[in-house]
């Protein structure tokens, strides 16, 4: 059956999905970020470090990842045993194309005692010239388990680097790079939806191109934002959960908000931005998943070698989760 068609329907499909994990021994693992009906056949759904962490200890044999590419090879590069599967080769991440390896070992050369931290969204290959890798969760408390008198290159994300600046009081040489989604979500757009709706909680991703000055002026006290929250995704839908807050302005990709607005069907989530949606992510639909599942489509095995290596900056990432 081809992955455009549906002859019977999604609740078929659905069927299907069900069927060929239990004969493959599969688990799906879908990222917050994911089209609702991908997200909902899925066996967990979480940020990157939430879902490396279930790659690492699934025992189940086939890893179905519905995320973009470095998604998939961290999960292989964890679980080299496994049988990891992207359902579409053409999910890949702008930040991550920001930087590649040969970028990378030039930057070394100049800083050549610095200590490396990559941020997750970059490719197996960067990952395998850094010290460590970390998430938008646990960034803060992988530099501060860094002695201080070591230098630090930071990358790919700038949003992302500046905000851990700010919050471990550390210089570092952050790499230029950004999340062309994160990126548009400016302090212009927030302070009109902030007019708007005064009565709700904000919540922001740390990649967003807001974040940094948000941080600056809150800590200078010129801008008071009592109901700001700086959180990674998973971090957000925890808050979501735990507030007694009952409307939520959500500073990130829109995906999101399916997951927030299924568990807590009594509170209001509205996006910051509304067209703030990654094409990469959607690309993976249901029927792609099916066909994933029955054609065993399309493994994603990093080499030996560059799996090693990047093996052991994730390791730390995981350890300091």
């Amino acid at each position: 059956m081809p992955a455009t068609i549906r002859p019977n329907g999604r609740e078929d499909l659905v069927a299907g999905v069900t069927r060929l994990k239990r004969e493959r021994n599969a688990v799906i693992l879908s990222h917050n970020y994911q089209i609702p009906e991908v997200q909902d056949i899925a066996d967990y759904v979480g940020d990157s470090l939430g879902l490396s962490q279930v790659a690492a200890r699934t025992e189940a044999d086939v890893i179905v990842f519905c995320g973009v590419h470095f998604m998939a090879e961290t999960a292989s590069i964890i679980s080299p045993q496994k049988k990891v599967l992207l359902p579409d080769l053409g999910a890949g991440c702008s930040l991550a194309a920001t930087i590649d390896a040969d970028k990378l070992r030039a930057w070394k050369k100049e800083h050549p005692k610095a200590v490396v931290v990559s941020y997750v969204n970059t490719t197996a290959e960067v990952k395998a010239e850094s010290d460590y890798a970390c998430t938008s969760g646990n960034a803060v408390k992988v530099v501060n388990s860094i002695p201080r008198d070591r230098e630090i290159l930071f990358l790919p994300d700038m949003f992302l680097g500046a905000y851990v600046m700010e919050k471990t009081q550390r210089k570092m040489e952050v790499w230029p790079g950004e999340c062309h989604v994160h990126a548009g979500i400016t302090p212009d757009v927030i302070n009109r939806k902030l007019e708007e709706h005064r009565d709700a909680e904000f919540l922001v991703h740390p990649e967003c191109g807001c974040v940094t000055q948000f941080l600056y002026f809150s800590e200078k006290g010129d801008f008071n934002l009592p109901m700001t929250q700086v959180y990674s995704t998973e971090g957000m839908v925890r808050h979501a959960r735990q507030s007694s807050a009952n409307k939520f302005l959500v500073a990130t990709e829109t995906g999101i908000l399916h997951r927030m607005r299924k568990e807590n069907p009594d509170k209001t989530f509205l996006p910051v931005k509304e067209d703030a949606v990654c094409q990469y992510m959607k690309t993976i639909t249901l029927e792609k998943v099916y066909r994933s599942l029955r054609d065993m489509v399309y493994e994603v095995k990093v080499p030996k070698e560059t799996a090693d290596r990047a093996r052991l900056s994730i390791e730390r990432m995981l350890q300091l989760a």
